[in-house]
């Protein structure tokens, strides 16, 4: 008797016999099993993988039935699903050394007889070569009709297939195309985001500047109204006055630029050389005269007087000078009212330097002749305006910005009287420009009567509204101002008046003279409260008591005086 059987009498397989216990020498106690019972179980053995065929379980398939291991409750022998094998976990065909003690002791008897019809075959399960005769497991028991099984009967997968990775590779891909997408949707909100918002602040800097120059729909008109609600004396403006100097011909042509910066207008305006004017003495000259005698300063103060005006700085622009600013500007475009020879032409008949037209390039010269030009039998007034378009057209064709205009200014390289400076000018003529282009700028003539003075219509329509002045009276306690127009026929008359009103008290003012001689003199007051400085005005000049009567007085004076053929000067 082994370990595990004993044979008995019968030989083997005739009586199987189960461990029961130990005895109190620690030698197995074991119970013989009937035949008839240990064959019954051998047949009903359990196969999970071949229960058809009738073979046992090998893991390994190694044609070998491995040993089952030991069961409490069970006969020796068999395995957990009642079939008959010996334990054999690697299937190497042979019965450990020792039999398996559920009490952790070794087996008393040797090698456990191979049940060979048992053996099961499994196809592409081969079992471990590396250890033939492995040592006997333990395992824990287990109660009846649990199942036993074994590591080996599984397969764990630590490695990714080829579908796997092709999966991980796709979810990779979607993921990166995700991405991108979302990347490319950023990158094109920021785009938009950031064209708005430019175009939003060119819309803003159009509109700001659109309003700032009153150009806005519906509210440049607006802008006009207020402007012309405010009173013309309360408006503020900018003036400086030009002096065209014909350096070829001589004579000079004056005008005041002016800025309105209330109404956002601008003007020039034509001043005659008869406008007549009062000078520190007292004595009355005409503008011609006063540029060629007192220069820049000593006119432009009188200008202020006569006009009530407020001149910031005069500009001396010589012919040559305006040819070259003509020039620098790309020449300029007018509709001239009439021909114009060319100075150099030597032959009579000649071709005209400039035609008759509208819309005719001017260069430089061009200009320059258009401008200086009087035709034989014209008035200055005809020349005084041709001088205003060539300007107007200058000022087209200026930058409107300040910089730039300036440096046009600086390039012309001439000296400007104190207290212009080349930025002052350079920047005023750019808003003068800015004002031209928008079709917010006129040129207008001062009327000025035959002897140079202003009447009560000149004041309203140009020295009140464009200029916002009036013709300053004098001063309580001052001398009275006496107006002296020449209708004698004698040119010299003129002065010999002037010497003895200024010698008498009076203040002078020279009305110019009249186009016909007069008989008689008169002397004119428009106050009454100036009828006795008429009445003493006429005993200084030596005229009759009966030349004195009331009556229109010019601008500017208290006392008009008409000298007829009657008068006689004290030295005659």
């Amino acid at each position: 008797m082994n370990n595990r059987y004993n044979t008995g009498d019968a030989g083997y397989g005739a009586g199987p016999y189960e461990l029961v216990g130990y005895d109190e020498y620690g030698q197995p106690v074991y119970r013989q099993i009937p035949a008839q019972q240990a064959q019954q179980a051998q047949q009903a053995t359990y196969d999970p993988y071949a229960r058809q065929q009738g073979y046992g379980y090998d893991p390994y398939a190694t044609g070998q039935q491995p040993a089952a291991p030991y069961d409490s409750g069970r006969a020796p022998g068999y395995d957990s699903y009642g079939s008959q094998a010996p334990y054999d976990p690697y299937g190497t065909g042979t019965q450990s050394t020792a039999g398996y003690d559920p009490y952790g002791q070794a087996a008393s008897s040797g090698q456990q007889p191979r049940v060979t019809e048992q053996t099961a075959y499994i196809p592409q399960q081969a079992g471990p070569a590396e250890d033939p005769h492995p040592p006997a497991r333990h395992e824990e028991p287990r109660e009846e009709g649990e199942r036993d099984y074994h590591t080996e009967q599984f397969a764990f997968v630590e490695e990714p297939d080829g579908d796997s990775e092709d999966v991980i590779d796709w979810l990779k891909f979607t993921e990166n195309r995700t991405e991108r997408r979302e990347e490319a949707r950023r990158r094109a909100r920021s785009r938009i985001i950031a064209l708005l918002v430019v175009l939003a602040l060119v819309a803003v800097g159009g509109v700001g500047y659109l309003w700032y120059a009153g150009k806005l729909p519906g509210l440049s008109s607006s802008g006009a109204k207020a402007g012309a609600a405010t009173p013309a004396g309360a408006q503020k403006r900018d003036v400086i006055v030009l002096h065209l100097h014909n350096t070829a011909k001589g004579g000079t042509s004056t005008a005041l630029l002016v800025d309105n910066t209330t109404t956002k207008q601008g003007s020039t305006v034509l001043l005659p050389n008869s406008l007549a004017l009062s000078d520190d003495t007292g004595s009355t000259t005409t503008l011609a005269k006063s540029v060629d005698d007192d220069g820049s300063s000593g006119t432009r103060d009188q200008l202020d007087t006569v006009l009530g005006t407020n001149i910031q700085g005069t500009w001396r622009l010589d012919t040559p000078y305006l040819q070259n600013l003509v020039d620098l500007v790309g020449n300029i475009e007018l509709d001239t009212n009439t021909d114009v020879p060319d100075p150099d032409a030597r032959k009579k008949g000649a071709e005209p330097l400039v035609h008759k037209g509208s819309q005719q390039t001017l260069s430089g010269k061009m200009a320059v002749a258009y401008a200086t030009y009087r035709a034989p039998g014209e008035s200055e007034d005809a020349q005084l305006e041709r001088f205003g378009q060539v300007m107007q057209g200058v000022l087209r064709k200026l930058s409107s910005d300040p910089s730039a205009a300036v440096t046009t200014v600086q390039t012309l390289a001439q000296i400007l009287d104190p207290p212009l400076t080349d930025k002052d000018l350079g920047t005023f003529l750019a808003r003068l420009s800015d004002l031209a282009k928008s079709g917010a700028y006129k040129t207008a003539l001062l009327p000025v009567q035959a002897d140079g003075t202003l009447s009560a219509k000149t004041s309203d329509s140009v020295v009140k509204d464009i200029l916002g002045g009036t013709a300053k009276s004098p001063d309580a306690g001052s001398a009275v101002r006496v107006s002296v127009q020449n209708a004698t026929g004698v040119k010299d008359d003129t002065e010999k008046a002037r010497v003895v009103l200024l010698n008498g008290g009076f203040t002078f003012l020279e009305g110019g003279t009249a186009s016909g001689a007069q008989t008689t003199s008169k002397v004119v007051y428009s106050d009454a409260s100036h009828k006795a400085d008429a009445t003493e005005v006429a005993k200084t000049l030596g005229l009759p008591a009966g030349s004195v009567a009331k009556g229109t007085v010019s601008s500017g004076a208290d006392v008009s005086v008409v000298l007829g053929q009657d008068y006689k000067p004290a030295d005659s």
